[in-house]
């Protein structure tokens, strides 16, 4: 699965969150022996660092196919994530040591927990104006088209589609599509732009608070699940493919 969504856009990532309502505390020795044991699954993780006062990441190197791993705690957040994955059951595995340990060395409970958002992200390099590429691949044909593509509009500068479903009659488990340009205006009015990612973010949100209360491995899994059929099924073949067939022919 992993190396299939990498093979349709230039980079592929996965990255987790989960939000917390109370402030987490980060003393040395809860920290130390959290990220102890999850190194002893994942020895690679070598490298911690201090991003400020609230915040520690510990990390991977990239390995020679440029896949890395981490694992970041904030105050009010657990996060993970893994880049370039070769392999969705290892990042899979990844996510469900961290939620299992989780509760356990940090003192979590499902009292604690807002949510649990899964991204993810595609990223398909493309050197020209992001918002107009956007515009002609999902709005030619439809009604906004009136709007964008009128003889008052001289260029293009925002098309960036971003929607949300329900998954459950709860809404309890959400999914969003998010499409991010990166042109500036300052680039559209020079006719000069910068090598710079379209992103695709399918992103899918876990709410606790309705209904039964779970696990957050059990949590992750229907995350991943929910995401990895969306993903298939929905995504890559009406969104990403279409954008990568769109830049493929301006090239």
């Amino acid at each position: 699965m992993g190396s299939g969504l990498g093979a349709v856009c230039d980079e592929f990532y996965v990255n987790c969150r989960l939000f917390l309502k109370l402030e987490m505390g980060l003393e040395r020795e809860t920290v130390l022996h959290f990220f102890d044991r999850i190194r002893k699954e994942f020895p690679a993780l070598t490298k911690l660092r201090r991003r400020d006062e609230h915040c520690l990441v510990l990390e991977e190197e990239p390995d020679d196919e440029g896949s890395r791993r981490w694992i970041r705690l904030d105050r009010d957040s657990l996060r993970f994530g893994v880049f370039s994955p070769t392999d969705m059951e290892d990042v899979r595995r990844f996510g469900r040591l961290i939620f299992t340990q989780a509760p356990y060395h940090l003192t979590f409970s499902d009292i604690d927990y807002e949510h649990l958002e899964l991204m993810y992200g595609f990223d398909l390099e493309y050197r020209g104006n992001h918002d107009q590429l956007v515009a002609e691949t999902f709005c030619g044909e439809q009604s906004a088209g009136t709007f964008l593509f009128n003889d008052d509009a001289m260029h293009i500068i925002d098309a960036q589609p971003y929607f949300g479903i329900a998954l459950t009659p709860e809404c309890d488990l959400q999914a969003y599509i998010e499409v991010k340009s990166r042109t500036t205006t300052f680039e559209v009015r020079s006719g000069t732009f910068e090598d710079q990612p379209i992103s695709v973010f399918l992103t899918t949100r876990k709410y606790w608070g309705v209904g039964d209360s779970v696990s957050l491995a059990d949590a992750l899994v229907t995350s991943f699940d929910a995401a990895d059929e969306l993903a298939s099924d929905k995504i890559v073949p009406s969104i990403v493919n279409p954008l990568a067939a769109a830049i493929a022919s301006r090239s």
